[in-house]
């Protein structure tokens, strides 16, 4: 692992004035070329599986699955539990962090979202982020977005079209634009009472 994705993970940021962000860089464009074979053509599981691995720098059990397309600028900032499935067209912007729980259910086109900018134009370069946690057994509905600083408590439900812009609790469905609490979950023993 590079020196610049070591700090990142220590919770550094790399300027643009910082002598290791030419580093960064490279790590944005060795990123990108795995996405792009990624997204290019068919592979086996196994092969998935393997350039996922080097585009989010962690051994990743068998048990995880993803349909591509799938998008990411940097992916050394996420890091995937077992028996998690990805499906199409989904988007991480992982420079804040991304952890995936184990059982996690995502959707197409679900957005995650750990970069933003300040409001003041001039400082609009600037880049901003917050580490997005999403708890086992979650199930993140179809063009969701979760946005920077959520945390997804386990075996919740983000509604398709979501945005959560706040906590989810555990056990909760949340839906809306943006989402708010719909309900808490039903448990089989609650079902059957």
């Amino acid at each position: 692992m590079s020196n610049v994705v070591e700090r990142m993970r220590r919770g550094e940021r790399i300027g643009h004035d910082d002598p290791d962000y030419p580093q960064l860089w490279m790590e944005f464009e060795k990123t990108r070329a795995l996405v792009a074979e990624l997204n290019a053509s068919h592979h086996t599981p196994d092969e998935q599986r393997s350039l996922l691995e080097r585009i989010w720098g962690q051994e990743l059990d068998e048990s995880v699955r993803m349909f591509p397309p799938f998008y990411t600028a940097f992916g050394k900032m996420t890091k995937v539990g077992k028996g998690v499935f990805i499906n199409f067209g989904c988007t991480f912007l992982d420079q804040g962090g991304i952890t995936i729980g184990d059982g996690v259910f995502i959707a197409p086109d679900v957005k995650i979202l750990t970069e933003g900018h300040p409001e003041e134009p001039s400082r609009r370069h600037t880049l901003l982020t917050k580490p997005v946690k999403i708890g086992n057994r979650v199930w993140i509905g179809a063009g969701a977005t979760i946005l920077p600083g959520v945390t997804i408590g386990e075996n919740a439900i983000v509604a398709a079209g979501a945005v959560v812009s706040r906590d989810v609790e555990p056990d909760t469905i949340v839906g809306g634009v943006p989402a708010r609490v719909l309900r808490k979950i039903r448990r089989d023993e609650d079902i059957n009472e």
